[in-house]
């Protein structure tokens, strides 16, 4: 884990926390221009309260950088159109006057903040924005710790689950083969039933001609009976 003294002297470092601007907010609120966009020099002086002189001092020595990460310096007729700009956003909140800038405005947005807040030494704020950010990664790190010993516990898990496919794959294989003969044995009892059912059904017929014929026998052997005793009785 990065330390305060790391953060304050390696600008990689700084680079790879700049979209924490939400830092800023949790420490102290920053007040912005009307375009909700930008702050001067005096407001990043009051915000970290050190004097506007320290900031300037800084913006030079580091302006660089901070112009990476979004510092501005306007002059001339960009400086008359954004004070422009700034004269008509104020004066639909009803602020009657802008304090504008002689010569040049240097504009800092929320990431130049930020960026001053991780080279700033001599500020309270600066510190604590910088121990939000260095806590904030701390977590990370431990949230990040915890979801890789899951995902490893997790393959192992899998690993697990592979070998015992393996294992029961030839099972598998097998219980196919035995149900294939099952089927084809089942398929052999339907054939089988069915001739049993065409059989039975010739049986019927020959069991309805038959009794066909004994009742034919039986009305003969009634009439032979009847004419024998007209006989004996004459």
């Amino acid at each position: 884990m990065p330390t305060e003294v790391a953060l304050l002297e390696s600008r990689a470092l700084r680079g790879e926390q700049m979209g924490r601007v939400d830092v800023l907010d949790k420490v102290k609120f920053l007040v912005m221009l009307p375009d909700g966009i930008h702050v001067r020099t005096e407001d990043v002086a009051r915000y970290f309260e050190v004097s506007t002189g320290a900031v300037k001092r800084l913006t030079d020595r580091h302006q660089e950088e901070l112009i990476e990460s979004g510092l501005r310096v306007l002059r001339g007729v960009d400086l008359q159109s954004f004070h422009s700009d700034m004269m008509s956003l104020w004066a639909r909140e009803g602020v009657e006057s802008y304090p504008q800038a002689a010569t040049q405005l240097r504009l800092h947005t929320r990431r130049t903040v930020l960026n001053v807040a991780m080279l700033l030494r001599d500020s309270d704020i600066a510190r604590c924005v910088r121990t939000y950010l260095l806590d904030a990664e701390e977590s990370l790190r431990t949230r990040y710790a915890s979801l890789d010993q899951r995902v490893t516990r997790i393959e192992s898990c899998l690993t697990g689950v592979g070998s015992a496919l393996q294992e029961l794959g030839p099972v598998l294989v097998r219980m196919s083969e035995r149900l294939d003969s099952l089927d084809r044995k089942v398929e052999m009892t339907h054939q089988v039933v069915g001739a049993m059912s065409l059989r039975l059904t010739d049986v019927q017929q020959d069991v309805v001609r038959l009794d066909g014929r004994l009742d034919s026998l039986a009305r003969q052997l009634k009439d032979l009976r009847r004419r024998s005793g007209q006989r004996g009785q004459r």
